[in-house]
């Protein structure tokens, strides 16, 4: 009799211990979920700040780096997430980037005096201000959609 307890016991421990295991392994689904909110965030960060002044700008920019930041902390192990997780890190640094730079020249053009030196920081402002962006738009804006495409596609599937 005591040789069959030893076993149930035995076996019951090692059930317990499996199934713990097994527990704390992250599926597919579940990384795809942590890194789909990640994402989501910063999409949304961009789309209610967009277009304001020069702190929202500057704080829009320090965001998106907290985003970056977050992005690059998940710690996923599936190679297909990883990969992605690194694209649109990239993505959203360079957001954050352009958009620093973008209130940086705002500042500038909000201090112009009006001279004709001034007018001339004004124009040099707007360039920047138009380069920046509308680099970041062409750019990151695409990008960042045909990588949430491939995400979501990846992540449907079973």
């Amino acid at each position: 009799m005591s040789v069959w307890c030893k076993y149930i016991v035995i076996g019951s421990v090692s059930l317990s211990m499996a199934l713990l295991m097994t527990g704390c392994i992250e599926n597919k689904t579940s990384q795809c979920q942590r890194l789909i909110q990640v994402v989501d965030a910063g999409d949304s960060l961009i789309e209610q700040k967009k277009g304001q002044q020069v702190i929202t700008s500057f704080q829009l920019s320090k965001d998106l780096e907290a985003i970056t930041k977050s992005l690059e902390e998940l710690n996923l192990t599936d190679p297909k997430l990883k990969e992605l997780q690194s694209q649109l890190s990239k993505v959203f640094d360079n957001l954050s980037q352009a958009i620093a730079k973008a209130s940086k020249a705002l500042g500038t053009a909000k201090t112009a005096e009006a001279s004709s030196s001034g007018r001339e920081k004004l124009q040099k402002a707007r360039t920047e201000i138009d380069t920046a962006l509308t680099a970041a738009a062409q750019t990151a804006g695409k990008e960042s959609d045909a990588l949430v495409d491939e995400l979501n596609k990846y992540c449907s599937q079973p």
